[in-house]
């Protein structure tokens, strides 16, 4: 996997309305000496367009934690931005959130979503270069290609769940059950959110490995077929 430097994009600060802008500096990434107005996440322009859900999941799968289902005190807060939380305790009471409420638990899963603002942005990518690949999905436009390219080869459909391995299908990404798409983002280390960390798989298959490594995960269900195997 190869990765652009910061000197080949733009790089010029985009203004932002976010309570967050102190903490979060917005940058431009079309490539450096591009001409017309800066944009932070260009690359998702195209499927904004043609498949809105799906642009709209990457980056709120790049970028926010998933937290609890519902909003309090002790479960913590549902949705926030993954640099946020690399904040310490005394910095995030002064945004209204308040670790010392919250139950031991609860601070491990968000200390463990937290990342820095060129991971998410890099996962962004990275989830929006997958998306070409599934198979059933639009064509991406050549510009958006060739970036995305730079960063992480060329595209080699099927895309497949990095979890059981199969290909997926784009159509997934517009069925749910229970209001969540059956393509999940999923991590082979929950506890690492950065590019060469994360893919697009299947929902069943992202609840089964749950908070394990990949590794974990694999060595877990190899001892289930062992023991099945010998009651046979």
């Amino acid at each position: 996997m190869t990765t652009l430097s910061m000197t080949s994009y733009c790089g010029k600060v985009i203004k932002s309305k976010s309570k967050y802008h102190e903490v979060i500096i917005n940058l431009c990434h079309l490539p450096a000496g591009h001409e017309g107005k800066c944009d932070e996440l260009w690359f998702l322009n195209h499927l904004s367009v043609v498949s809105q859900r799906v642009a709209e999941k990457i980056k709120r799968d790049a970028f926010f934690t998933t937290g609890a289902s519902w909003k309090s005190a002790v479960a913590g807060p549902n949705r926030i931005l993954r640099p946020v939380m690399l904040l310490d305790d005394e910095a995030l009471l002064k945004h209204g959130i308040n670790m010392a409420d919250m139950k031991p638990h609860v601070i491990r899963k968000l200390r463990d979503k937290a990342a820095d603002y060129q991971s998410c942005i890099q996962v962004a990518m990275k989830l929006a270069w997958l998306t070409y690949q599934v198979p059933g999905a639009p064509q991406a436009p050549e510009e958006i290609q060739t970036f995305l390219e730079a960063h992480f080869g060329a595209f080699t459909p099927p895309a497949c769940c990095p979890i059981c391995l199969l290909p997926l299908d784009y159509a997934l990404f517009e069925q749910a059950q229970r209001g969540t798409a059956l393509i999940e983002t999923c991590h082979m280390d929950p506890r690492s959110h950065n590019a060469a960390n994360v893919g697009f798989g299947h929902r069943d298959c992202n609840i089964a490995q749950g908070t394990k490594s990949l590794d974990e995960f694999y060595f877990w269900i190899s001892g289930i077929i062992e023991r099945a195997n010998q009651r046979v």
